[in-house]
Order: C-alpha cells, then structure tokens, then sequence
C-alpha cells in the first residue's frame, strides 16, 4: 500500500499557501478601498476650499453695495447648504475611518497598514479642520463688517449705539427697538433703514449658519487637537531613528578604523616574528656551518699526523 503521509503534507502546505494568499488578496483590497475613500474624502475637501473662496466673494459683492440683488444672496445660499451637506460627508467620512482604526495605546504595535491609515486619517482630520476654520473666520468677518454697516447706518438716521446695543439688536433679531423712533422723511434715511433691514437678515441667516456648523467645527478640532501629540510622537520618533542611523554609521566607522589599525598591527607583528625566525635561522645555520668546519678541520689534521712523510 503506497505511502499517503507526503501527499497528506502537500495537501497541508498547498492549502497554507492558499490561505495566505487569500488573506494577502483581502488585505491589498482592503487598502485599495481605504486609498479611494481617501482620495475621494480628500476631493471633497478641496472643493469645500474651493467653496469658501466663492462664499469670500460673495460676502465682498453684498458689502459693497449698498442694496445687494437679491440673486447674490440665493447663490450665497446655495454655497452654505453645498458647504454643509459635503462638510457632514466628510465628518462621517472620518469617523468611519477612526471607527477601523486600533486603539491609541497599540497603535506603535500595530501593523505597517494601520500605521499607514492612521497617518492618513490624521492628515485628512487636520486639513479638514484647516479648511472649515478658513470658512467659520470667513463668516465671523462678514458678520463684523456686516454690523459695522448697520451701526454706520443708523449714526446716518441720527441714531447713535453702543456696540452692546447693536448685539442685543442682532440676539433679539428685532431691529425696531432701534428704528421705530426714526423719522422717515428723507430720501437718505429710507436708504439708509432699507439697508438697515437687508444686513440684518444677512446676519440672522449668517448666525443660524454658524449655530449648525459649530458642534461639527468644534468636534473636529478637538479630534485633531488629540490626533496632534500622537503625530507629533512619531516625527519624534522617525528624528530619533534618523541620528540613531548617523550614529550607527559614525560607530561603524571607528570600528572599521580600528579593526584596520588592529589588522596593520597584526601584520606588522608577523614581520618582526618573520624577522626573528630568520635571524635565528641564520644564526643557527652559520653555528652549524662553523661546527662542521672545525670537526672536518680536525679530521685533517689527525690523518696527517698519522702518516708523517
């Protein structure tokens, strides 16, 4: 009956090999899919950039003119639900990528992929933050010029108000408390409360604006603030590998240095050695040489004796 245990043991290994292979394949497409959330998260990141610059515009054509279309003021609109609706996606976006992510405290043990994801969440979080602070300044501008504005026009109206007036003006969103007393009997003075009322309704869409995108902001920049210390670690610790590299190399040098001296003392050694032997040799070739001399002398001088003329 024929041997089975080598076929068993090729059975084993191929199904290992088939394993690993598996699991490699679900392992690339898992990046694979991580890389495209990334790029597609950080796609709509830039186009919120790109919106804030617009709404920049927008608020720049409503304060120079003294009666903004009303056109203008649809499309800025228009812009801050966009910039809400893909600033939500993007939120969701980066707490689904946190959601995968190991725990901060095994995050040095953990794989190069989730080093790799967590870098790149990081990164995302940060820039994202970057971007809705240009935006919430952006806003907080155009409310301060926007009341500066108003208060201009009613010092026009013969009105004169603090600034802590002016914000109960704009926190009780009732404008009359100011200008009910006002006489409209000039040209200039119905401009100038036609204008009144137009930048407070700017500034009342402005704030409900502010109020839904502010628990995001906020979250976002605490998650970042957190995100930093860790990031923060490893440039510190990619530094302390790069001068432990160069010492390494400074190390390797000296022990190059030295084993090369060590090596010319070891060679200068086995001369003097060689030296030493050869003068020996010679010394007891030459006490040789002088030994048989005499001896062969002293044979020729007892023959001679022997055999006398």
């Amino acid at each position: 009956m024929r041997d089975r245990l080598a076929d068993l043991n090729e059975g084993r290994q191929n199904a290992s090999e088939d394993g690993a292979v598996s699991v490699s394949m679900e392992r690339d497409g898992f990046m694979q899919d991580f890389f495209r959330k990334v790029g597609e998260v950080r796609g709509v990141i830039d186009k919120i950039s790109s919106q804030v610059n617009e709404v920049k515009k927008k608020h720049s054509g409503i304060l120079s003119a003294p009666n903004p279309d009303e056109r203008t003021k649809e499309e800025l609109e228009q812009l801050t639900i966009e910039i809400k609706k893909n600033a939500n996606f993007v939120r969701t976006s980066l707490k689904s990528m946190q959601h995968n992510l190991p725990p901060e405290e095994q995050i040095n043990q953990a794989s190069v992929d989730a080093r790799i994801q967590k870098t790149q969440y990081t990164n995302l979080s940060r820039k994202f933050v970057e971007v809705m602070t240009q935006y919430n300044e952006a806003q907080m501008s155009f409310r301060e010029k926007s009341k500066s504005r108003i208060q201009r026009q009613l010092e026009i109206t013969g009105r004169i108000t603090t600034n802590e007036e002016l914000e109960e003006m704009l926190e009780t969103g009732n404008p009359s408390i100011f200008t009910s007393d006002i006489i409209s009997d000039s040209q200039i003075t119905r401009q100038a409360l036609n204008e009144i009322e137009s930048r407070h309704k700017d500034i009342l869409r402005l704030e409900s604006s502010i109020k839904e995108l502010h628990d995001m902001f906020v979250d976002m920049a605490m998650l970042v603030e957190t995100q930093g210390e860790m990031i923060d670690n490893i440039e510190k610790n990619v530094n302390n590998a790069v001068e432990y590299v160069g010492q390494a190399k400074v190390e390797t040098k000296k022990a190059v240095r030295y084993q090369t001296q060590a090596r010319r003392k070891h060679i200068i050694l086995a001369l003097i050695v060689l030296v030493v032997l050869a003068v020996v040799a010679l010394i007891v070739g030459l006490s040789v040489g002088l030994s048989v001399k005499t001896n062969t002398n002293s044979a020729s001088s007892s023959s001679n004796a022997a055999n006398p003329s």
